[in-house]
């Protein structure tokens, strides 16, 4: 059950940086299937309560169905972006771990029918959360040419963005791109010629690129680090787990902003001490269990406690 949905990266790592304690009050930002929720509540044991919020409704279907034998298991359809509102609608202040496996999951990549891969054809659609009124369709056949270029460059690192849009232009003047399937080959003919057979499709990074835009899921990172640390109970972890250099960044760049100064000196009270000072990354076994662990880069940091000096780093 567990192998249809998705195969949780580091989750060893995350639970040895988080120290899950009995009582505690975690968040699982990115629900996905439950596969850190319910390491995080086999850990915790009968007290305590888990969080697990996931903007897909078929992702909350499965994980409540899933978890269905732990009573202090919350599943939440929403968007961590609103982590501060949660936590208050369920009367919560601190907690004491919060957890982002950032990200498509496995199971969105695999369903045609919403659109996220150029490897099996589906509609246009890339939203994570079915109620958003914007799809990658409407995206590539009614943005202007710059927008679609920012796009392309800005969350998808996208060499080629100009001849890429150029040909988006070129083509919905005839007819809409419609599917993966029609994009996806307008963007390997786009392509340089001798660059279309390299490792990755050439379609690889507008797909990303679009994903993000429609979900708007840097932003929403941002904002959901932010109130994720303004709740964190001192010594809680931030542990994120990103697959990307844009989400990555973002999370390292964070860290950085707060973290906290050396030890006798006066701490800022949302300071963090980094855990990872370098990134930790899959084992090559990890790797050759699960393909799409290969990108992944954990990043952890724990809230300073009041008057002691925190010394805990991951230990291999």
């Amino acid at each position: 059950m567990t192998g249809w949905w998705h195969t949780p990266v580091m989750v060893g790592e995350a639970l040895q940086l988080m120290r899950v304690r009995a009582g505690g009050k975690y968040v699982d930002t990115t629900l996905g299937g439950g596969g850190y929720a319910e390491k995080i509540l086999e850990a915790l044991g009968p007290d305590g309560l888990v969080l697990g919020i996931d903007q897909d409704a078929e992702a909350i279907a499965f994980a409540r169905q899933r978890l269905k034998d732990f009573p202090n298991f919350r599943p939440i359809h929403d968007n961590f972006s609103r982590l501060g509102d949660i936590l208050d609608a369920h009367g919560i202040g601190e907690v004491n771990g919060i957890v982002f496996d950032l990200g498509v999951s496995s199971h969105l990549l695999d369903q045609p029918e919403r659109g996220f891969s150029f490897q099996r054809e589906g509609p246009l659609d890339m939203r994570m959360d079915q109620d958003l009124p914007d799809t990658a369709e409407h995206l590539v056949n009614d943005l202007s040419r710059p927008a679609l270029e920012e796009i392309l460059r800005e969350y998808g690192e996208e060499p080629f963005a100009s001849r890429i849009v150029r040909a988006i232009i070129d083509r919905r003047q005839v007819s809409p791109l419609k599917t993966t399937k029609d994009l996806a080959d307008l963007i390997y003919r786009a392509y340089p010629r001798k660059l279309r057979y390299g490792r990755t499709h050439p379609a690889t990074r507008a797909f990303q690129a679009l994903r993000i835009a429609v979900n708007d899921e840097l932003t929403a990172l941002q904002t959901a680090l932010a109130s994720g640390l303004d709740r964190l109970a001192p010594d809680g972890v931030l542990c994120c787990v990103s697959y990307h250099s844009l989400e990555d960044r973002i999370v390292k760049q964070f860290f950085q902003r707060h973290k906290a100064s050396r030890y006798g000196e006066e701490q800022d009270s949302r300071a963090l001490h980094i855990l990872t000072p370098k990134p930790l990354v899959p084992s090559d076994q990890e790797v050759a269990n699960n393909s799409r662990a290969r990108s992944a880069k954990l990043r952890a940091a724990a809230r300073v406690a009041p008057s002691t000096e925190p010394t805990r780093q991951f230990m291999p």
